[in-house]
């Protein structure tokens, strides 16, 4: 006899991205520890959707390179080793080196403003102990720097870039260093209000040298054991709220 075939729900973006939001967030906020495993079943139980959305989510995070996608296996929080940090790290040094050298000749007012203005979102940011939005706005600090010379493929390797750094930071960075990123991202502006490079790319440099050297390795090689319903407590279900919106 004839196999039915499996029913599928109908397709809700809505409902994939509170998913990837939520998930990113618990990554980002550090609440998620590092090699924790994501299987499908609790979670697709944890927001009230299938399992199939929840596997689209996680492959989603992971080709952004936020989660590890393991054959036979699934997917769970990266690891890195000191090595994958000191490579991420060193990259992110010549990248950025690269940006300012250009970035110092193009320098205007309205570029200044903008980057003053960002500077102001991540210290309220910080001030006000939020996480998630610390972490992102530092990465995005570094995103206005690419952006603002229009190379979609630089934007692109720090896209990369950013996506793996950022995993790094919410999981191995004390919370309480995210005011110290405000005041570095603060020099390098002040090196390029004054149009010197010298200064913006050595500030630049150390940056990132003191985030690389604030991160907190946890090599013991144990697979940590989470209650992922505790994780995202407060979250669930999302179906119904998602459909009467």
């Amino acid at each position: 006899m004839a196999m039915r075939p499996q029913r599928i729900g109908k397709a809700n973006p809505a409902e994939d991205e509170a998913v990837y939001q939520a998930i990113l967030r618990a990554l980002l906020e550090g609440k998620l520890k590092a090699g924790t495993k994501l299987a499908e079943t609790p979670l697709a139980s944890i927001f009230g959707v299938s399992r199939e959305r929840i596997r689209k989510v996680l492959h989603r995070l992971g080709a952004e390179r936020r989660l590890e996608m393991i054959p036979n296996r699934g997917a769970r929080v990266p690891r890195p080793t000191l090595e994958d940090v000191r490579r991420v790290y060193e990259a992110h040094r010549v990248l950025e080196a690269g940006v300012l050298s250009q970035l110092v000749l193009r320098m205007d007012e309205v570029l200044l403003a903008r980057l003053d203005a960002h500077l102001a979102e991540e210290r309220a940011a910080a001030q006000r102990g939020d996480r998630a939005a610390s972490v992102r706005l530092s990465g995005a600090f570094h995103v206005h720097l690419v952006d603002a010379l229009g190379n979609p493929e630089l934007s692109r390797m720090l896209g990369d870039l950013l996506s793996r750094s950022s995993v790094m930071v919410s999981v191995y960075e004390p919370a309480a260093q995210s005011i110290c990123a405000v005041d570095e991202h603060g020099a390098i502006v002040a090196a390029l209000r004054d149009r010197d490079l010298l200064r913006a790319v050595a500030v630049s440099r150390e940056h990132f040298l003191h985030v690389e050297g604030r991160l907190r390795l946890d090599e013991d090689g144990a697979a940590p054991t989470q209650d992922l319903a505790a994780v995202f407590a407060g979250r669930r279900p999302l179906r119904g709220k998602l459909r009467s919106a």
